[in-house]
């Protein structure tokens, strides 16, 4: 059976040689940091396993419970972070059907591409980075502590062993940068990859390109995924209404987040035909970064969901300092024992500082879990009697 599978797996290799664009990577191109060719992989190509993979980890299924946005808010039909992306790997899997790229290895970087997102979205991210710098181990950004869970601490601290080309579109999949084109870096290593998860925790303003067209296409569909998903639901909240678009914007991009999606990935397929680059018009660049702008201020920066922010901040905060706490008292009643680091490899745990574990506990979390830890750890119990 297994010599079946390999043939079928082997008569997919040789359609995508006939089917994809010279500009695309083929699934044999798949580079790992531990060789796994004498492994019996049966008919999944090379980045297809890193799907599965990347599905069945315990990262991914805590998407469920991130904030994509709007936090603290009791709606039903406002996006969550497990839908954001499930939209990014449709969206650029629809982009790179049209190209002809490799559309596994597209899925692959979509649906890890947030995985490193801390609770509380980019607010969470920031109140994270600043205490990672306050005791010394570096910036936080969701994009490299991404390719850290998949790699460092997926299955206990043993990783997933996922190809370059996938880690690298993640790591440099920074959707919140404005370009009209954008083109693949070309062949990297896995020292490359090393070397710029350094200089982005040293600089998180350094621009780092995707090795891969792939991981261009999924990098440009996620400001296209959120750009106007984001304005229907503040409309759904009230921040803002629909004639506040900037005009300009309208009248290229549409109102509404189906006429904005197709517009932007028309023109982006249209004008990136057969070139080994993605680009958009300029009239469309220029109009999505107008649009971009207007979110920031009307959206992102509106002071009727930021409210909570500062409670938020606070908690962040003291739940770090009681980790940190426990972790260096050795006390194992703590849940950054029992729900994180039992059963931890030891390479994990003798090369990572207390605060760095800490950092890694609470990235993890979903915003529920984090609330829970809050409330458990931060506020005080009523006891009916003392014994």
């Amino acid at each position: 059976m297994e010599e079946e599978l390999l043939k079928l797996r082997q008569i997919l290799d040789q359609e995508e040689q006939r089917r994809l664009s010279p500009f695309a990577c083929p699934s044999l191109k798949a580079i790992r940091r531990e060789d796994e060719s004498s492994v019996i992989l049966g008919h999944r190509q090379y980045f297809s396993l890193d799907v599965d993979r990347i599905l069945h980890s315990l990262s991914y299924s805590r998407y469920i419970d991130k904030t994509q946005v709007f936090y603290l808010i009791k709606n039903d039909h406002i996006t969550h972070r497990v839908l954001h992306v499930q939209l990014v790997s449709k969206i650029s899997r629809t982009i790179g059907r049209l190209l002809r790229l490799n559309e596994d290895l597209i899925e692959a970087i979509a649906l890890g591409h947030d995985i490193g997102h801390s609770p509380f979205g980019h607010d969470g991210e920031r109140f994270l980075s600043r205490l990672c710098v306050d005791y010394g181990i570096g910036h936080f950004l969701h994009n490299v502590q991404g390719v850290r869970f998949l790699e460092r601490i997926e299955k206990k601290g043993r990783g997933l062993n996922l190809s370059l080309q996938v880690l690298d579109g993640i790591l440099c999949h920074d959707g919140e940068l404005h370009q009209q084109s954008l083109t693949p870096y070309g062949d990297k290593t896995f020292e490359d990859l090393d070397r710029e998860i350094l200089q982005k925790m040293e600089d998180p303003n350094k621009e780092l390109r995707p090795m891969t067209l792939e991981g261009c296409v999924v990098r440009l569909a996620d400001t296209i995924s959120y750009i106007g998903r984001d304005i229907e639901d503040a409309i759904r909240l009230r921040l803002i209404k629909r004639e506040e678009i900037p005009k300009e914007c309208k009248d290229i991009l549409g109102d509404t987040n189906g006429s904005i999606v197709y517009r932007l990935v028309s023109d982006l397929v249209y004008n990136s035909l057969n070139k080994p680059y993605l680009m958009f018009s300029e009239e469309v660049a220029e109009a999505l970064g107008q649009l971009k702008r207007f979110n920031q201020e009307a959206i992102y920066q509106n002071k009727l969901i930021k409210t909570q922010t500062h409670k938020i901040e606070l908690m962040f905060s003291l739940l770090f300092e009681k980790y940190l706490s426990d972790l260096e008292n050795g006390d194992e009643g703590s849940d950054i024992f029992s729900s994180f680091l039992e059963g931890m490899s030891e390479k994990y745990i003798s090369e990572t500082p207390p605060a760095a574990i800490v950092r890694d506990f609470i990235a993890g979390m979903t915003d529920e879990y984090f609330l829970a830890q809050c409330q458990k750890n931060l506020i005080p119990e009523v006891k009916l009697q003392l014994f």
